[in-house]
């Protein structure tokens, strides 16, 4: 019998299209009573494949983190079965509290969610930098990735 897990496995051009059309994805930590603490986030994925997102220092997320750096991510889209594809991310998030990354990260979230014209993107991180100390970015570099596309088993699925 064929190991339908393998079959249903996106390649890594497929993850990557994948996460390009994703847009939420959900940020699981360690919550300090021990249970798993899941959270939608805005991201955006380099040309690297680092996966950034941005919140604030003070957050739950955020202390969590610096507990306990293992997390896990999961986009998914599909409303049918047949139609199901995901995305799980795990691995260490490192947190970055460096002000100029993080004005470039809200700045390119901006042109990612909010429509903003990338000729306005320096500008936007500038407009932001009087807010950046209260905030950190995330950054989840070396990660294992789990996929799976529905689709992949034909109609009979």
């Amino acid at each position: 019998m064929a190991n339908q897990r393998e079959d249903i496995k996106m390649t890594a051009d497929e993850v990557t299209a994948f996460l390009g059309e994703a847009k939420n994805i959900i940020l699981v930590t360690n919550g300090p009573d021990g249970y798993p603490d899941p959270v939608p986030m805005w991201f955006l994925r380099d040309a690297d494949g680092v996966i950034w997102m941005r919140t604030y220092g003070a957050s739950q997320k955020v202390r969590n983190l610096e507990r306990d750096p293992r997390c896990a991510l999961l986009a998914e889209m599909g409303e049918r079965y047949a139609e199901l594809r995901g995305v799980q991310l795990t691995g260490r998030v490192e947190i970055d509290r460096d002000e100029e990354r993080i004005c470039g990260i809200v700045a390119d979230l901006m042109v990612k969610y909010e429509g903003l014209d990338p000729a306005h993107r320096d500008g936007a991180a500038e407009a932001y930098r009087p807010r950046a100390g209260k905030q950190v970015a995330l950054r989840l570099a070396d990660y294992n990735v789990t996929s799976w596309d529905h689709r992949k088993l034909g109609a009979g699925g």
